[in-house]
């Protein structure tokens, strides 16, 4: 299959989708983020800014890292409290949302979060996404937050949760190609028995969470088998570790350090969008807007 063109429901407005890629830039303000963090307010804003400049047509803000060992909502070491506390997260973002909304009005902002409360608070304060990483298993009440704001959402296949990763057992091919379809579906299941128009709503295969080294590549292979699902793709492979265990020959047998993976995450976003992404989320715009643009000519969409 190939993507097709379709219309994305915000909020306020819609996205035009599967004509030509669009880039969603990344803006983390944690502490503990495995790349570029931007924990004041004012760096955060301007970094941003920065990326609308280089042509995201969209910037994520996410205020809690979900790398691998994180623990999160109903995480597996036997707590239900977070390594972030909604408050905490509503701290960290807000101020940065509403220093964007107020420097760029027109500008689309989506918010990485599975807390209900802090989808709700950004969305009042402009946000026009909600980025699901759990796809509606690790917070409750998503699905009646999105609903009511009418917002767009991004649903993210997750196996398991963070502090899992590193022991769960490794999966065929076969096997894990069906984990990551029906949990989609199942994602797809609980937001349209809330009343989310499937307009609203973007999958995420999940690269890295809860897929261990080589499984990442042969989703990215396989990946065009989930458009079968009928919802458009987003995805983000930009600097995970999968690419730097690929570049491992350069490096001693080494996986490759963060700032080390630049091209190859472009050349990872490049196979995603030939595999059927719609958006691609990155950490360097300029280079993936002119990446991207060069992916959609070889499809035919340039």
């Amino acid at each position: 299959m190939i993507r097709e063109a379709t219309t994305w429901k915000l909020r306020t407005r819609a996205l035009e989708l599967g004509r030509r890629t669009l880039v969603m830039g990344v803006v983390n303000v944690t502490p503990d983020s495995f790349s570029d963090s931007f924990l004041i307010s004012e760096k955060a804003v301007g970094h941003a800014i920065d990326l609308l400049d280089e042509g995201a047509d969209i910037v994520d803000i996410g205020a809690e890292s979900t790398r691998p060992g994180a623990r999160v909502s109903g995480g597996g070491s036997g707590t239900d409290a977070p390594a972030v506390s909604a408050e905490e997260e509503q701290a960290r973002l807000l101020p940065v949302l509403e220093g964007i909304m107020r420097a760029r009005p027109a500008a689309i902002v989506s918010v990485d979060t599975y807390k209900a409360d802090t989808a709700r608070a950004a969305i009042a304060a402009g946000a026009e996404i909600v980025n699901d990483v759990s796809g509606f298993l690790w917070g409750a009440g998503m699905e009646t937050a999105a609903a009511e704001a009418k917002c767009g959402l991004v649903m993210m296949h997750t196996r398991g949760r963070p502090d899992e990763w590193a022991t769960q057992a490794p999966l065929q091919p076969d096997e894990m190609m069906r984990l990551v379809k029906t949990g989609l579906e199942a994602s797809l299941a609980r937001a349209t028995e809330a009343g989310i128009a499937l307009e609203s709503i973007v999958l995420d295969p999940g690269y890295g969470f809860g897929k261990r080294g080589g499984e990442n590549f042969t989703l990215l292979r396989r990946q065009a088998e989930l458009l079968e699902l009928g919802r458009p793709l987003l995805t983000g492979v930009s600097r995970k570790s999968f690419l730097g265990r690929a570049l491992a020959p350069l490096y001693g047998g080494a996986t490759a350090p963060i700032d080390r993976r630049e091209t190859a995450s472009v050349a990872g976003m490049v196979a995603a969008i030939l595999a059927g992404a719609s958006i691609v989320r990155v950490h360097r715009v300029r280079e993936a807007v002119e990446a991207a643009l060069v992916a959609d000519a070889v499809l035919g969409n340039g």
